[in-house]
């Protein structure tokens, strides 16, 4: 790992996904494309970790968790971070984006998915900040 002046700079990403072995393996393709990572296990623990103090530039949620799915802690997300960019993944057919999600700009990945694809539409989705 490089320094922390890095980590500092680094755009930051929170991954909330409830299948482990897809969490570990994004959060370690993320990490090594250069982002910060913090991962939950579920919707109610992503809407902790965005409720806080924690710098997240981008959330990757999963749309179907049990608890609190991806919409809704997307919908929470940018109730309480305006800017906050959202990539949601799922296994299942194509579903209609909430007409709030798809104006904030949510991209969706469908699962099974290169993790290469994941980690270029993260750097695409954090380039269109301004």
């Amino acid at each position: 790992m490089v320094g922390t002046s890095d980590e500092d700079t680094a755009p930051t990403v929170l991954i909330a996904e409830d299948e482990a072995m897809l969490r570990f393996v994004a959060v370690e393709t993320l990490t090594d494309a250069g982002f910060h990572v913090f991962d939950a296990v579920d919707g109610s623990a992503g809407l902790k970790i965005l409720e806080s103090d924690t710098k997240i530039d981008l959330l990757i949620s999963d749309i179907k968790m049990p608890g609190l799915n991806g919409y809704q802690l997307a919908e929470a997300g940018l109730a309480l971070r305006p800017g906050l960019k959202v990539l949601l993944m799922t296994g299942y057919a194509q579903e209609p984006i909430p007409e709030k999600i798809k104006r904030a700009g949510a991209k969706v990945i469908y699962k099974p998915f290169d993790f290469d694809v994941l980690s270029s539409l993260a750097q695409e989705l954090l380039a269109e900040r301004h």
